[in-house]
């Protein structure tokens, strides 16, 4: 945690946390900051709510606003926090975490169509005798899709 607090309140809401901080840093600390770890490889989540954290919320990787912070904090930022609690960042992961997930299965689903029933359908395997009609590969192609709806139907997210 990079924050602009004192050393005591930065020091209480770090022990809350169970995580490691930095206190009494300026908008330019916090910046150069992650600066410092995208360029060590890391993904940067900034979590900011003031005109002082814009820059910061537009250079990380993922920046979240806190919903009742400035304007500008909101513009800056990729996903905002409506709510305003800080326990929704754990939710957005999970969330985030949820629909990547969902999303590779449903690239699975469609691709093993393309990459099975088109070429079949096309004839590339008649002249071992396996042949699959135009109708028949229209038909898969709408179960394809309506498999990979069904699938992103699925994606829930565990109320807490």
């Amino acid at each position: 945690m990079a924050t602009g607090d004192n050393e005591k309140a930065a020091q209480g809401a770090a022990e809350i946390l169970g995580i490691d901080y930095l206190a009494n840093q300026s908008p330019q600390d916090k910046y150069e900051l992650i600066e410092k770890l995208k360029a060590e490889g890391k993904k940067v989540i900034m979590v900011g709510d003031g005109v002082n954290d814009a820059p910061s919320l537009a250079l990380a990787d993922v920046g979240i606003a806190v919903g009742a912070g400035t304007q500008v904090a909101l513009d800056s930022a990729d996903v905002i926090l409506t709510q305003s609690d800080p326990g929704d960042i754990e939710s957005f992961i999970e969330l985030a975490q949820k629909t990547t997930r969902k999303m590779k299965e449903n690239l699975v689903w469609g691709a093993g169509y393309n990459f099975i029933a088109i070429p079949i359908a096309a004839g590339i395997l008649a002249p071992i005798g396996i042949t699959l009609t135009p109708a028949v590969g229209a038909v898969l192609m709408s179960l394809s899709t309506v498999i990979v709806a069904i699938n992103a139907m699925t994606l829930k997210l565990e109320p807490k």
